[in-house]
């Protein structure tokens, strides 16, 4: 398994040209949200308001950059206590009980096992600042900490996505070839060894790298744990919604009172992470797992990307205090419920189906069989089109931008000559409606992101099923929307 193709390279993402765009434009883009959409001048800054003014100077004192300038974007502080996080998350996937699970066959013939426990580690995480916030209130340590130190959190993040990236990938070449012993059933990913290093370290050399706790840790030594799987199922993903808490701490702390905007958000955005955290076993049948490797692509997606592009609406929020009011609640909770609707049964009839084909809540769904003995479904929610429960995904995005309502907000500050006390008034102005470049950008690149997964899927599915996969995409025509894609 770990010798190099002698084929053409498959590349992905427009190859090392896209792999560069990503590897170190995105982490660019990530921190143009946090200084552009702020809370010391107003999202977005006002300069950018007035093409014809700006100069760099006037942005700068309109945003919470560095007095140290770029070298105070990293704080060993920040990177200390995040690390701490990072290892509260192991010791607890470590150390709980779990859900013993074996994954898929591997090319190598073997099974990797998992023991899945993420969303008992999430409750006692949660009920740990829930203690917290009852002691100190929206004073608590954590929450100022997130709101004060976050350009600083982000880079300690963006770091630890870089180190960990460049030892997937030097540690996957120690994959054993074909023909070596292979007890650890190590495999390098379809795609992932094209011999282009930058593009390797970017889509993941190895499909799932692993580690060994030694023997002599107590209680946890002797323990594999999938670095692949932890990363995807818990620091980034459970910051996202840690982060959304400490937007709420801050709102509360600025302003007096919590919105209902902010409050939807955080709710429908944590119901979708603890369902995914519940559903933790789910993840085994996914094409993250199965087929793609472990590199930049996952681990800047997983440990930056999800948790400080995704919280963007609430941060907006903790400064503008948007209501919603009934009407406006009623209508966003519409949209999300059918949303999750659509996504969850999806996903359960699907998991049900791969896991117990005679499970009665499936057994009497329409198959075709495939020369290589697996069925596709052809009725039931996947005989709606071949990618429904990204239908249901995206229409949830909605609901993660809507309360937000038509964005933009300009902050003023007043001294008092006498007293010299400084007053802060936030109001939309000019601004109304620019806002939404951040705030919705959430819809727009999740839609793009969810149309170019459903092309990665169908390629995959053409290649391995064939003429098999012609037959069905003629049974079930459309690809994501019923009717219109």
């Amino acid at each position: 398994m770990g010798v190099k193709s002698a084929e053409k390279p498959q590349y992905e993402f427009l190859g090392p040209p896209g792999a560069a765009f990503i590897v170190f434009g995105l982490p660019l883009l990530t921190y143009a949200s946090v200084f552009l959409c702020n809370d010391v001048s107003g999202c977005p800054a006002p300069a950018l308001l007035d093409p014809k003014s700006l100069t760099l100077a006037k942005l700068k004192a309109q945003i919470p950059w560095p007095e140290e300038g770029l070298i105070g974007l990293f704080d060993a502080g920040v990177m200390a206590w995040t690390l701490g996080y990072y290892a509260v998350s192991l010791v607890l996937q470590l150390c709980l009980p779990g859900e013993e699970v074996y994954g898929s066959t591997l090319a190598t013939g073997g099974r990797h096992h998992y023991k899945f426990n993420a969303f008992n580690s999430a409750v006692l995480i949660f009920a740990g600042l829930a203690v917290g916030t009852a002691i100190q209130g929206a004073d608590f340590v954590v929450w100022t900490f997130i709101w004060d130190k976050f350009p600083q959190l982000l880079t300690a993040n963006l770091v630890i996505s870089y180190v960990l990236s460049a030892y997937v990938y030097l540690a996957s070449f120690g994959v054993p070839r074909a023909g070596q012993p292979n007890p650890q059933h190590r495999e390098l990913a379809h795609g992932g060894h094209t011999g282009n290093m930058l593009y390797d370290f970017f889509i993941g050399r190895e499909l799932n790298p692993r580690l060994t706790v030694p023997s002599w840790v107590p209680v946890a030594g002797g323990q594999v744990f999938d670095i692949k799987v932890f990363m995807e199922m818990r620091p980034g993903l459970l910051g996202y919604i840690i982060l959304d808490l400490a937007f709420i701490a801050h709102q509360y702390k600025e302003h007096g009172h919590v919105t209902d905007s902010i409050i939807l958000i955080t709710f429908f955005q944590a119901l979708y992470v603890l369902d995914a955290l519940y559903m933790e076993p789910a993840i085994l049948t996914t094409i993250d797992i199965i087929r793609d490797g472990f590199g930049f692509m996952l681990a800047f997606g997983d440990l930056v990307w999800v948790p400080f592009i995704y919280s963007l609406p609430a941060r907006y929020l903790a400064v503008y205090p948007f209501s919603l009011g009934i009407t406006g609640i009623v209508g966003v909770l519409a949209v999300q419920f059918l949303g999750y609707y659509i996504f969850r049964s999806a996903n359960n009839e699907k998991n049900r189906f791969r896991t117990n084909p005679s499970d009665p809540r499936v057994s009497h769904l329409e198959t075709i069989s495939t020369e290589s003995g697996s069925k596709l479904l052809v009725s039931g929610w996947w005989g709606r089109a071949r990618h429904i429960n990204y239908c249901g995904d995206w229409i949830m995005s909605f609901s993660y931008c809507l309360p937000t309502g038509i964005a933009g907000y300009v902050i003023h500050t007043y001294t008092n000559p006498v007293t010299g006390a400084v007053t802060r008034e936030v109001k939309q102005g000019a601004a109304r409606g620019w806002g939404m470049i951040f705030t919705y950008f959430y819809i727009v690149y999740f839609g793009v992101l969810l149309v170019h997964r459903e092309l990665r899927d169908e390629e995959k599915c053409r290649q391995k099923y064939g003429k098999d996969w012609e037959r069905y995409c003629k049974r079930v025509k459309w690809r994501i929307i019923p009717g219109i894609y």
